[in-house]
């Protein structure tokens, strides 16, 4: 719908981008957060799976570079939107014909089938499923020291991202000497870099499946899921995604224009990885009938976060002049309040690991 008003609009009629821009805005969440889910089908490749759909969508705002590249070329504005309408089709076919007809469970039941020749027992397993009681109720999550943090962890990193893409321009002009040509050199070198997203979140996942299964396989794996050994694979994750945030802030806070290039690689490898790491995340660390839910409310609040990014826009045009420097080494600190969430996730499975020794019934020594 989003990409036909815009193929519609006009100059006398260019409000029509408002209601377009937001179709395709909440349009973009909703595909991503009903297919996530699809990561269920692929077993011990669920993470990266799930990292791919979210790489996807990072890298989806490319698409526009390509457009904006072609209409210079003399393609027409409006067929090309016209083509991307017509590409979104196959999302309904492949909803109706493809998608199950519920959401699909994680472990899969035995016997799962989905799209056309779906069975009614299956319909039946999904259903019994959805039936059980959430391990823990939604608001018990919400509140939790595991959210708390990873909500800080996301939306300090975010606010990063965002302070920079906002101050890309004045700095690049201000090492450049304001050089144009120059600046539109390193700009589209930085505009080609976020296509790198879709190739960069997989790695996520691989780390986090890699990491599970050779602790599971240390442990004798009976093949049954263990949420414990997914959740102790989220804490190496969590940490490099922070590691690589701090590069790019220690990169972008120093003043020397080549280095930027540099700048570029880690801010797409860490935004890339930031945002296949918080879905994938949230979907082992809590009960998966909040997952919707819950992704929805940290992303919102994160971008509440977000806003901050104005105030240090002002800070930086008006007492600082236009210098960015000590904003960027005040969030090479800040960054280090997020390995506070890894510290609390290897905390958490600590303590899980001690219920679990607990509940073994201990075997007294045979006489």
């Amino acid at each position: 719908m989003g990409t036909l008003l815009v193929a519609f609009s006009s100059a006398a009629t260019a409000v029509m981008l408002y209601p377009a821009m937001t179709f395709i805005s909440v349009g973009g969440i909703l595909l991503i957060l009903t297919n996530m889910q699809v990561g269920n089908l692929f077993g011990k490749h669920r993470s990266i799976i799930i990292t791919l759909y979210n790489g996807a969508f990072d890298s989806s705002s490319a698409i526009f570079l390509i457009i904006k590249l072609l209409y210079e070329q003399g393609f027409s504005l409006r067929a090309m939107f016209f083509f991307m309408s017509a590409c979104s089709a196959w999302h309904l076919v492949r909803t109706f014909f493809l998608m199950p007809r519920y959401h699909i469970p994680y472990p899969l039941p035995p016997g799962y089938t989905y799209g056309v020749p779906y069975t009614k027992s299956g319909d039946a397993e999904i259903e019994s499923d959805a039936k059980q009681p959430p391990v823990k109720s939604f608001w018990k999550c919400v509140f939790s020291m595991l959210f708390f943090w990873h909500l800080i962890w996301l939306s300090v990193m975010q606010l990063r991202h965002y302070l920079f893409i906002g101050t890309l321009n004045p700095m690049l002009r201000k090492l450049a000497n304001e050089d144009n040509s120059l600046v539109s050199s390193y700009t589209n070198a930085f505009a080609f870099t976020q296509l790198c997203g879709v190739l960069c979140a997989p790695w996520n996942g691989l780390i986090l499946d890699w990491h599970k299964h050779r602790q599971k396989k240390g442990e004798g794996y009976s093949g049954a899921p263990d949420p414990l050994a997914d959740l102790r694979s989220c804490i190496l994750s969590l940490v490099i995604t922070v590691l690589q945030s701090l590069a790019f802030s220690i990169c972008a806070s120093i003043p020397v224009l080549p280095v930027q290039y540099a700048t570029f690689i880690l801010q797409v490898l860490s935004r890339s990885f930031l945002y296949g790491g918080n879905a994938a995340f949230l979907a082992i660390a809590f009960p998966l009938e909040h997952f919707g839910k819950l992704y929805g409310l940290v992303m919102g609040l994160s971008a509440v976060v977000s806003l901050l990014q104005y105030p240090c826009f002002t800070l930086i045009k008006g007492p600082l002049k236009g210098d960015s420097f000590y904003v960027d080494i005040a969030f090479v600190v800040l960054m280090l309040l997020a390995l506070v969430n890894p510290f609390t996730v290897w905390r958490e499975c600590k303590r899980r690991q001690k219920e679990q020794a607990a509940r073994k019934p201990v075997l007294e020594p045979s006489i």
